[in-house]
């Protein structure tokens, strides 16, 4: 029988908030090679909460809960468990005065409703919270089907998830061998033409690999299991390199890397700088750099200029490019891109200008058009893409920034 994660709290239902929980869960269950088979989502709702709980002692072995264990009226987490298997709630006075002293050493009021956090089922072992004032619980409330128990704030689950739940499920012999998985991640390619290309390893079965589209982004997981970690590595290695082999250039990095943490590492090994000009992204491409730890050492700076005028005045792109083509044009892109680079010093430059709408554009120029800029040592090239409009403002940005920085890359591959 495998494990549940089942994520409390109506905010997650009305997407106030993105359940990263459950991802971060299921992926240290992999880790640990312990299968679960379902993911649930509750609000805060005593009674459904009750009968979801009692549903997946019947399913499953362990249940791993998020949220609702605060003091506030809607943390129903802990009392609705309780009353789901008809056990009493017991006060455990040595959590109280730990709750007491981490609130006063904060400076913060201890409200008479934060003693609901000592209360916990009869029978409940303690599973401490290090940082945070709502411990969980571990809770066999019937034999074979076991009950952890994780604030929502996800530094606190995690936190606790590592010191205790962790070497608690590698004790309880629930693990059905090791799972390595290996993200594989591309830029310039659609997801339909990768995975036609992958056919025959998607139709693998250990190791698995399964296409996830994303904003411009495409990526491969590939995921191994076997008896131990060595041996799940050993199985990724050969399908990680044959993909890199078919897939080439358009295979920018793995796991954590982001495009703009691979074209600062490959300036770092040039000991060449980059410095940015943006118009329509507005600061989302410096971002995305500054996003990278250690990124001051590469990336010199930036000039966001939504204006003509603060394109001229500070780029010095010069007026007649602005009057004869406009600003959302490759001449345009160019003088941006090449002033970045006078006023910084830097070897390379990106330049993006234009128009992410949802207004502004016409039937020469539409919503969607962006033209980008990249200008080194080499010279300076740049060329107008169309993201088309479908998507909204926000995707036309993100693309725009992504391919300016993926030009970057093979530009740099090449030299």
């Amino acid at each position: 029988m495998a494990a549940e994660i089942l994520c409390i709290g109506t905010e997650l239902l009305l997407g106030n908030i993105t359940n990263g929980n459950a991802r971060w869960l299921a992926e240290q269950l992999a880790v640990l090679g312990v299968p679960h088979h379902r993911q649930l989502v509750v609000g805060d709702n005593r009674e459904r909460l009750i009968a979801e709980v009692q549903a997946a002692a019947e399913r499953c072995r362990v249940l791993i809960t998020t949220g609702g264990l605060g003091p506030t009226p809607d943390d129903l987490t802990t009392e609705a468990l309780a009353a789901a298997f008809a056990t009493p709630l017991v006060e455990h006075p040595q959590v109280w005065a730990d709750i007491q002293t981490r609130l006063e050493a904060r400076g913060r009021p201890c409200a008479a409703s934060n003693r609901r956090q000592a209360w916990l089922p009869e029978g409940a072992a303690l599973l401490p919270n290090p940082t945070g004032t709502a411990p969980g619980m571990i809770w066999s409330p019937r034999p074979g089907f076991t009950i952890l128990t994780f604030p929502g704030v996800p530094s606190e689950m995690r936190a606790m998830w590592e010191a205790t739940a962790a070497p608690w499920l590698q004790a309880a012999g629930l693990a059905e061998g090791v799972f390595a998985s290996r993200m594989l991640r591309f830029w310039g390619v659609a997801e339909s033409n990768l995975a036609e290309q992958m056919a025959d390893l998607l139709a693998g079965s250990n190791p698995t690999v399964a296409p996830y589209a994303g904003a411009g982004e495409v990526k491969l997981r590939i995921t191994a299991r076997a008896a131990d970690r060595a041996a799940a590595e050993a199985l990724l290695a050969p399908v990680e390199a044959e993909i890199r082999a078919r897939a080439g250039a358009a295979c920018f990095g793995a796991d954590d890397d982001s495009l703009a943490a691979v074209v600062l590492a490959l300036l770092r090994r040039r000991g060449q700088t980059l410095a940015v000009a943006e118009s329509c992204t507005g600061g989302g491409l410096g971002a995305a750099l500054a996003a990278v730890p250690g990124a001051s050492d590469v990336w010199l700076g930036g000039v966001i200029a939504y204006a003509n005028s603060v394109k001229q005045g500070l780029l010095g792109v010069p007026a007649a490019a602005l009057a004869g083509h406009g600003a959302v044009s490759d001449p345009v892109a160019q003088a941006m891109a090449e002033g970045a680079r006078r006023a910084t010093g830097a070897d390379w430059a990106l330049a993006i200008t234009g128009v992410a709408g949802p207004v502004g554009g016409s039937a020469e120029k539409p919503v969607g058009l962006v033209h980008l800029a990249v200008a080194g040592p080499d010279g300076c090239s740049s060329e107008g893409v169309r993201f088309g409009a479908s998507r909204g403002r926000s995707w036309i940005q993100t693309l725009a920034a992504g391919e300016a920085l993926n030009r970057l890359r093979l530009r740099l591959l090449q030299a």
